[in-house]
């Protein structure tokens, strides 16, 4: 319920009276606990619109501007995706492009300290524990903006309480001092909230399902840590998830998108959205072509798979995927994530089979700098969190539950995090958080005594367990690999030919149209905006942005 409401944020004046114009009155706001609570679901907005499933128009799913994820769009729907890879105007010494959000966070920080400022005084009125679990939460939404603008600028300026005008000229803070904040924050706030979101005493009531509970604050500090290179605090965090009572689904991969998300113990942290309250229009950008031609509506299908993600994939065995080997059926005996994450040509969906060959019914177009492809460039679609059978979106838009924190990453988190902070000490640990992983989807046990071999099996395994869900990008950016896969390469797509037998000709080709990407080292922390230094006398620039 929580997240929903939230992504209101101050447009449901309906509940507040707002004083003056764009502002709730204080006396407004701490008159009654249904006030305050309706306050406080209003900041938990930065995690909803910031969600990789919202936007404007099409999704965010930042997926798409690194190697597995490509989008058919140029500018038909106002997506920067390869606009971005391709030009490097995309960024300049003013601002970080398509990833700026200064202004934006630093007013939803602004309104949270004012929250935090005032919350103490009103102990007396609604109970100590009440009041200190509000500020709980309103702390995890300001550390949730901080860790927004620190994967973008990498040190900002650390605003922690209502400045006047005498605190308008600041300093940044350096990345490392920005980070640890972060951390702090989350390590004081956590034991201050709720265990977990299952309706017992130590729990959310089934009310106020969707709220930050103490697995959310610890599985996102074991992320954080991993910006901060805080091994043993992401570690500890990830241990302190399980204490908690999070678990994978074991009863299989799929069910994680498409089962019952609220009594799912692997999912910590979720926006609930909601047809006729609050909606996105994912399969409208993200479903097969064919499936509006089948249900007379216009889709715009811009987001495809790429080959260098579909390929990554396993055999069910674990064995490598091959095209030698396995050219002939190349989508048969994969590993479940295959099926749940790819829609491939052959593919059973909606009640029909996915055509995704040259003129087929999901149809194939080279990908080209104009326009919008509106069918898969890359042979692909991407099948993670549609829901097959739904036609619901096609009158009220799309209402999936979008999943900001599962305990699949937490283990991957703790995995790298063990390898990282000592991997002597630490390489059984770190093998068994992979292994849970895999072995949720029938994979064998992967075993290596090497720290860089088991760096190799982690970093595939988050590409293949997270993909479509917004890690992949900045993990690049974070283990500093996004030159070396990004800049100068291109993706991959499969043009797929029906021959006259009914067989199908694989061809691999370029999605990109012989356009290399971009990926400068300065773009690893981008511009600060020209905004805030002209009004910031202390503000500087990153480095490498004049």
């Amino acid at each position: 319920m929580g997240l929903a409401l939230a992504l209101c944020g101050s447009s449901c004046s309906d509940v507040l009276d707002l004083y003056p114009g764009d502002r709730f009155s204080p006396a407004t706001v701490w008159s009654t606990t249904t006030t305050v609570d309706n306050y406080v679901l209003g900041l938990y907005s930065i995690i909803g619109v910031n969600s990789e499933i919202y936007g404007d128009a099409a999704p965010k799913l930042s997926d798409a501007y690194s190697d597995i994820l490509k989008c058919g769009d140029w500018d038909l729907y106002g997506t920067n995706f390869n606009k971005t890879l391709f030009q490097a105007s995309a960024f300049d010494s003013n601002s970080a492009g398509a990833f700026e959000c200064w202004e934006s966070h630093y007013g939803r920080i602004r309104r949270e300290n004012e929250f935090l400022r005032d919350a103490p005084a009103y102990k007396e009125k609604f109970g100590e524990e009440w009041i200190n679990t509000r500020i709980a939460e309103v702390r995890f939404c300001r550390a949730y903006a901080y860790y927004l603008l620190c994967r973008v600028y990498g040190g900002v300026i650390l605003r922690t309480e209502v400045d006047g005008p005498e605190e308008n000229d600041k300093a940044r803070s350096s990345e490392e001092e920005c980070w640890n904040f972060i951390i702090t924050e989350l390590q004081q706030l956590a034991p201050m909230l709720p265990v977990g979101n299952k309706g017992t005493s130590e729990n959310w009531d089934d009310a106020n399902y969707g709220r930050i509970t103490q697995q959310a604050a610890y599985g996102f500090l074991s992320r954080v840590a991993l910006y901060a290179e805080r091994w043993d605090v992401a570690a500890d965090a990830a241990r302190k998830v399980a204490e908690c009572g999070a678990d994978l689904d074991w009863s299989g991969y799929a069910n994680v998108f498409n089962g019952d998300i609220q009594n799912n113990k692997e999912i910590l942290l979720a926006v609930d959205f909601q047809r006729d309250v609050i909606t996105h229009r994912y399969d409208m950008y993200v479903r097969p072509s064919g499936d509006g031609k089948a249900l007379g509506y216009s889709t715009s299908s811009i987001y495809a798979p790429t080959n260098e993600l579909v390929d990554s994939y396993e055999m069910a065995d674990g064995t490598e995927f091959s095209w030698d080997k396995h050219g002939d059926n190349p989508y048969e005996g994969r590993e479940p994530r295959f099926y749940a994450t790819i829609l491939y040509n052959g593919a059973s969906w909606m009640g029909r089979t996915i055509q995704s060959y040259v003129g087929g019914d999901d149809g194939y177009k080279d990908y080209e700098n104009a326009g919008a492809s509106n069918t898969t460039v890359t042979g692909y679609y991407l099948r993670k969190y549609l829901q097959d059978g739904d036609k619901g979106w096609t009158t009220a838009y799309s209402d999936q539950t979008w999943i900001i924190i599962r305990y699949a990453e937490v283990l991957l988190n703790k995995a790298e995090a063990l390898a990282q902070l000592s991997w002597e000490q630490n390489s059984t640990e770190a093998l068994q958080a992979l292994n849970d992983v895999r072995r949720r989807v029938g994979l064998p046990a992967r075993q290596t005594a090497d720290k860089e071999t088991f760096m190799e099996y982690l970093r595939h395994e988050r590409m293949v367990e997270l993909a479509g869900e917004g890690f992949r990008y900045w993990d690049l950016r974070r283990w500093r690999l996004a030159e070396e896969v990004i800049n100068g390469k291109n993706v991959h797509g499969m043009k797929i030919t029906k021959q006259g037998d009914d067989s199908f000709l694989y061809e691999e080709v370029d999605a990109d149209a012989g356009n290399k990407r971009i990926f400068y080292e300065r773009y690893y922390r981008f511009a600060i905006p020209e905004s805030e230094r002209s009004k910031n006398k202390l503000c500087t620039n990153n480095e490498g942005w004049v």
